[in-house]
């Protein structure tokens, strides 16, 4: 069996872990496991674990998912379409845009977008992701019209699509309101949006990152009036750059508030930093993204913060590797995202996991550490659960480099 964690991790029972940790950490650890709501000191002492307080917070997280959700680690076969690379944001961490006039510049034709599509469904595909760059001179119903000619094809397929960003862009380029931009888009075919151009919820943060991104106000805007409008989205948080653990709180506690108003997030992704090809970390202005620590950190204070709020905590199998996504499901996440079939954003900023996966590798995966995989639609519907392996299961064994063991300390 496949171990993304020290052997002897699985072994310790949640007791144990406990009663290794300090006196303050298992507190509020204690708390939690009571079903009782944590706050931002809470959030912020778990954010700075190590050592035997993380080994407990970890076990916390896995107990309190498995009480939420049971056993199963869900996935969708999804397809993400990313139309261009053409953008003049300047995102400060991005690694993926494009002036117009660079060699490598892009933007596919709606007909290229259709085979794409046909081809996504071909293979099984129930969802399709669609995002790009916003270039300067992008006619402002382009979103409606892209999404009406996929769905007019393909109304079988969820559209998962635009992120408050490329809305607020519609927005500005249509001279609509934005529930008027909106609702084009849902009646085109809109499906859900991604929650995406989050980064860090805050505005300090965001000027570092991209000072001419939309703020945290004009994001959350965008992400209630879609959930008031009966689009649901999902909600993500980019970490490993130039953020604080305090950052991390501030941001989980913003998301709770809004899906206690709402109720429509459909899951929390926590995205690691990729760095390698980025502004940011060539000027020195960022760490080179996340440490294996912090991944764990992330995904198991995501559970304790937002269990009962947003229950399904998903890892990006691009960002962290294989290994890492398995740590951190064995760390309060519950979802193995998607086969992407193409990945274009994460791998030109330096990601070097791959673009697809195949399903049945997946489930492989999923089986290593015990669980049990299932299908998934958009809105986390399950369409197949797989208590049996099947022939088209196999370990993707080419793509599996050792991550690090979690920590653990001398009294083990």
């Amino acid at each position: 069996m496949l171990k993304a964690m020290d052997p002897r991790w699985q072994e310790i029972s949640l007791d144990a872990a406990l009663s290794h940790a300090s006196r303050s950490v298992a507190a509020i650890l204690d708390r939690a496991l009571d079903g009782r709501e944590l706050g931002f000191a809470d959030g912020v002492a778990l954010g700075a674990v190590a050592g035997d307080d993380l080994l407990a917070l970890v076990k916390t997280a896995d107990e309190l998912r498995r009480r939420k959700i049971g056993d199963v680690i869900t996935y969708v076969v999804n397809r993400n379409l990313n139309f261009t690379n053409i953008c003049f944001v300047g995102c400060a961490f991005c690694g993926f845009s494009r002036g117009p006039k660079a060699k490598d510049a892009y933007f596919h034709s709606t007909e290229t977008l259709l085979r794409k599509s046909r081809e996504a469904v071909t293979l099984g595909a129930t969802e399709l992701c669609i995002q790009g760059g916003l270039p300067r001179d992008l006619e402002g119903h382009y979103y409606a019209g892209l999404l009406r000619d996929i769905h007019d094809v393909l109304p079988e397929l969820h559209l998962h699509a635009f992120s408050p960003m490329e809305i607020s862009y519609g927005v500005e380029r249509t001279g609509l309101t934005l529930d008027e931009h909106l609702l084009s888009l849902k009646e085109a075919g809109l499906g859900s949006i991604p929650g995406t151009a989050a980064e860090i919820l805050d505005d300090d943060v965001r000027g570092d990152l991209s000072p001419n991104k939309l703020n945290v106000a004009r994001w959350v805007e965008i992400i209630r009036a879609a959930h008031r409008l009966g689009i649901p989205s999902t909600s993500t948080m980019m970490y490993g750059h130039t953020e604080t653990p305090a950052h991390w709180v501030r941001h989980m506690l913003l998301l709770r508030d809004i899906q206690k108003d709402t109720g429509g997030f459909t899951e929390f992704v926590p995205l690691g930093f990729i760095h390698s090809e980025t502004r940011l970390f060539r000027k020195g202005h960022a760490r080179a993204g996340a440490s294996f620590d912090e991944d764990l950190i992330v995904h198991a204070l995501a559970r304790l913060m937002l269990n009962e709020t947003i229950p399904n905590i998903q890892v990006s199998w691009v960002k962290l590797g294989f290994p890492g996504s398995l740590a951190c499901l064995q760390a309060g996440a519950n979802d193995f995202s998607g086969t992407l079939m193409e990945e274009s954003i994460s791998k030109a900023a330096g990601a070097d996991y791959g673009e697809s996966v195949l399903p049945g590798e997946l489930r492989s995966l999923i089986r290593a550490i015990g669980r049990v995989p299932a299908e998934r639609t958009t809105l986390y519907d399950i369409r197949r659960r797989f208590d049996e392996p099947d022939a088209e299961e196999r370990l993707p064994v080419e793509r599996m480099p050792m991550a690090r063991p979690l920590p653990l300390g001398a009294g083990y």
